[in-house]
């Protein structure tokens, strides 16, 4: 009767235990400079660009998004990922976001709503992190999703989203806003949110995220 007692007991704290696991990961991501990261680039296939009536969305489905991406992991003394992740070194592989941003739907970049600024919930995360294919990536995978980038409002809102690779699934995941800088063209123009991004997440945003994880 008493070893019968025990396996009920063992399925529990085991239960537990998985759900806690994504925690346990993302404690271990900030527990140390050296966790192995890869930096997998700016999602930008289901992104809204707001009030820009002459941008030419098919432009910035075949050639701006994927020049964002390149310079951020080009430019990388204005653009310090290491900085901001507090990491020694991040390695980067923009593959699986490119081949996404270059089946975005051109007929729906450009929007008028501005309420398309605050559009996605969680579950929009994960579903956008299940159709990449990091291949047979492990360890932690940082994704910026690009929800939209608004020029009347001269800002972007991003989703920071902390992705377990081998399992392909969201281990946390947070919507952080950033103002645009100065910026000649659509690919400078935009970039600069970035880097802002970048310098939020150095100053206050690893360490409110952190806390969390402690």
């Amino acid at each position: 009767m008493r070893q019968a007692a025990r396996i009920p007991l063992l399925v529990f704290c085991s239960l537990a235990l998985l759900h806690r696991a994504p925690a346990q990961s993302m404690k271990d991501f900030f527990s140390s400079s050296e966790t192995p990261v890869v930096y997998l680039g700016i999602d930008f296939n289901q992104a809204k660009l707001i009030d820009d009536a002459n941008a030419n969305e098919m432009d910035i489905r075949s050639r701006q998004y994927a020049g964002i991406n390149e310079l951020v992991v080009t430019e990388s003394k204005k653009f310090d990922l290491n900085k901001a992740f507090h990491k020694t070194s991040i390695d980067h592989d923009l593959g699986p976001v490119n081949k996404v941003n270059e089946k975005a739907d051109a007929a729906k970049i450009k929007s008028t709503n501005t309420s398309d600024f605050h559009r996605f919930k969680d579950d929009d995360i994960r579903a956008i992190v299940r159709g990449l294919d990091p291949g047979d990536k492990k360890g932690t995978g940082i994704l910026f999703v690009m929800e939209a980038m608004s020029k009347s409002a001269k800002a972007a809102a991003l989703w920071v989203t902390f992705i377990d690779l081998k399992a392909k699934k969201v281990l946390f995941t947070d919507r952080v806003e950033a103002k645009a800088g100065m910026g000649f063209g659509f690919r400078n123009y935009w970039a600069s949110t970035i880097k802002n991004l970048l310098n939020s997440i150095e100053n206050k945003k690893y360490s409110e995220w952190k806390n969390k994880f402690q």
